[in-house]
């Protein structure tokens, strides 16, 4: 691993505790990815982290804040954005007909993309409001 690599990685370890601490699995691997989505029914939280500030103050804090709503997805997992490149690039290959962002976050319903919130919707935005578009999506969906 080159010194840059190494920093970055240093960097963002508090970023991925964010999520992880708040029960997200990481999926490092295009095949961590596809045995995920090939072996996992039901609903799904999916967030595509990144180092970027509205991943700090918008994506993960609404993400944590949703999963206290009565219904919530079954399963929670991440991929990092510019750190785990070829994992990131295999989940959007799940999410068909949405741009690539990051952040964004995704939920799943045996596999398949049924909601999701690209970064232009997380931006600009609060995190009650994120929150909100999320916990719709749970309650009609999960």
């Amino acid at each position: 691993m080159n010194p840059y690599e190494q920093y970055m990685k240093e960097i963002s370890q508090p970023m991925r505790d964010e999520l992880t601490n708040a029960g997200f699995t990481e999926l490092t691997t295009p095949e961590e990815v596809d045995t995920f989505i090939g072996e996992t029914k039901g609903t799904s939280l999916v967030v595509v982290n990144s180092v970027c500030g509205c991943a700090a103050g918008l994506a993960r804090p609404s993400a944590r804040e949703s999963l206290n709503n009565e219904k919530a997805p079954e399963h929670l997992v991440t991929v990092f954005a510019g750190q785990d490149r070829e994992a990131t690039a295999r989940m959007r290959d799940y999410f068909e007909g949405y741009e690539p962002s990051s952040p964004s976050m995704a939920l799943l319903k045996d596999g398949q993309v049924v909601h999701f919130i690209p970064r232009e919707d997380i931006e600009d935005y609060e995190v009650e409001e994120i929150t909100a578009n999320l916990t719709k999506a749970y309650n009609e969906y999960c």
